[in-house]
């Protein structure tokens, strides 16, 4: 109730291949994955890897508090937590005299 969870595969990306972007509304995933083994043209059968460079962009359902949010990668899955932002939530202002 009080976080954003947003999970994806970065099976074969290094994390320092992975760059995360977040603002208050928005979550931007680049990264590139390496071919590791060069395979010719004709030798195999089926190819479903893709190699490269890669890049979604994911507008959130609510306002997140981005200098809040953390990043963990686990055998090749990605999930982030971005809390958000308590509209609701309230402060007391001290007025200083100057």
């Amino acid at each position: 109730p009080n976080d954003i969870i947003l999970q994806t595969f970065v099976a074969g990306v290094a994390p320092s291949d992975l760059e995360v972007n977040i603002t208050r509304d928005m979550i931007t995933i680049r990264g590139k994955r390496a071919e590791s083994a060069k395979v010719q043209q004709g030798d195999f059968f089926s190819q479903e890897l893709y190699w490269g460079t890669f890049s979604r962009t994911v507008s959130l359902p609510q306002e997140i508090e981005p200098d809040e949010a953390e990043a963990i990668e686990r055998h090749g899955l990605l999930t982030i937590r971005m809390p958000k932002i308590d509209k609701n939530k309230k402060s007391n202002l001290k007025v200083k005299s100057v």
